[in-house]
């Protein structure tokens, strides 16, 4: 309900700079003269015309998949690659290329489910099921049970009928969340069909993903598999030329910039989303500060906001024992300027807990909070052999410490940590706790 005062008139809303409609009249009102297409075309969700050096890759996949163009069943194939290599890009040109064509003697259909947000069997089989139906009918309620689901989603398959491909992006998520028996289930409906013919493709972050998966559901996948490489810091600059002819205005850009975003992006695992993402904030800031070129010093403020949003986004979502162990391996390796192995790792999380009146975990589970926040890019880990003393591992910090121990001490139980003071140097965790 909009507020009036006592003759009736709209009250204006204010900010600490004035009203709020003031305040985006003034941004508003700025014609930038940076621009001179579509911004959106560096996102990660923009599909660009063509990809820059992932030619073997295409024809990989093209390969794979042309038998579809002539009614017969592709084989599965397994995509792997790291965040931002363009696995995803090509799967969606190439399904593109596929579908408009419209002299196949036989009907072609793709069905794509990101399995981040589908991760259990029920969800994913009733999914894929509805994403074919033909009208509201025939959609697969909530509340069945799994097999009954399993039977809609097949008849509906077969109701469908010709070639279905089944794009499953992060399939590790799910494989995770649930197991592999809906691969298992997947991979031998073939067999129970009768009018239709289904193509697997998985896509996965995670290089190790299928060996975790039972050797029975390996053996009917049976899948081909295509590797993505990371980009080097040449190919990731290519990729930025290209895009930012299309967005920017001549001279725009000054010298070094792109080489900048690329050499950053580069360090970062080779992830094309990353050096977009890094030109795109650059730009928004010097729109923002009223410069007419993006500068080097405009990149470097994007990456120091980039880094500081991402770490406090997984943070945030770190369970309170993992919050004490990061702040344990931030603290510490920033301090003694090493590597620190595993065991190292658990004396100081143990140690703070104990300061904390908080009792530790175990050791396994500390070692799977571990393998977490691997996956999530905060740390590295590298295992290294001591000759007859056997293995262990050391873990490298992935993301700025400063801004990673800001980020925890938004949670309340940490803060105390921040106010602590080292006593002794030779102890590394050796705090007076004031609440």
């Amino acid at each position: 309900m909009v507020e009036v005062d006592e003759n009736g008139t709209p009250l204006k809303l204010e900010s600490s700079s004035g009203t709020v409609s003031s305040a985006f009249d003034k941004i508003l009102e700025k014609s930038s003269s940076l621009y001179k297409g579509n911004p959106d075309i560096l996102r990660e969700n923009y599909t660009p015309s063509r990809l820059l050096h992932r030619d073997k890759e295409i024809e990989r996949v093209v390969e794979i998949l042309a038998p579809a163009l002539r009614g017969d069943t592709p084989s599965n194939i397994m995509i792997y690659g790291k965040i931002g290599t363009g696995k995803t890009a090509v799967i969606t040109m190439v399904r593109r290329d596929m579908e408009r064509r419209t002299n196949l003697p036989h009907p072609l259909s793709f069905v794509a489910v990101n399995c981040a947000n589908v991760d259990t069997h029920y969800a994913l089989l009733q999914t894929l099921g509805n994403s074919v139906s033909p009208d509201e009918e025939s959609r697969i309620p909530t509340g069945w049970s799994l097999d009954r689901v399993y039977v809609a989603m097949r008849n509906l398959f077969d109701k469908k009928a010709g070639t279905i491909i089944l794009v499953l992006d992060e399939i590790d998520k799910l494989v995770k969340r649930s197991g592999d028996n809906v691969l298992y289930t997947l991979s031998q409906i073939n067999t129970e069909l009768t009018r239709a013919k289904v193509g697997i493709i998985g896509i996965s972050n995670d290089l190790k993903f299928t060996e975790s998966i039972d050797a029975r559901v390996r053996s009917r996948l049976n899948e081909e598999k295509v590797l993505f490489p990371p980009y080097d810091w040449t190919q990731l600059r290519d990729i930025l030329r290209d895009r930012v002819q299309e967005v920017f205005a001549s001279d725009v850009i000054e010298p070094g910039v792109v080489e900048k975003c690329a050499v950053y992006a580069a360090q970062e695992n080779g992830d094309a989303r990353r050096a977009l993402a890094l030109i795109r904030v650059a730009a928004q800031i010097a729109e923002r500060t009223g410069s007419h070129g993006i500068s080097e010093e405009h990149v470097h403020r994007a990456k120091a906001n980039l880094e500081t949003d991402i770490i406090t986004a997984c943070v945030k979502t770190l369970p309170v024992h993992c919050k004490i162990l990061l702040w344990s391996i931030v603290s510490t390796t920033e301090r003694r300027r090493l590597p620190l192995p595993t065991g190292d790792a658990y004396d100081g999380y143990a140690e703070l807990c104990n300061r904390m009146g908080i009792a530790p975990l175990t050791t396994r589970s500390i070692y799977n909070y571990i393998s977490e926040m691997e996956t999530l890019g905060l740390i590295h880990t590298e295992l290294l052999s001591r000759g007859r003393g056997g293995r262990y591992r050391q873990i490298t910090i992935a993301v700025p410490a400063q801004e990673t121990l800001i980020a925890l001490e938004e949670d309340e139980l940490l803060q105390p940590l921040s106010k602590q003071k080292v006593q002794n140097q030779r102890s590394l965790y050796h705090y007076d706790i004031n609440r």
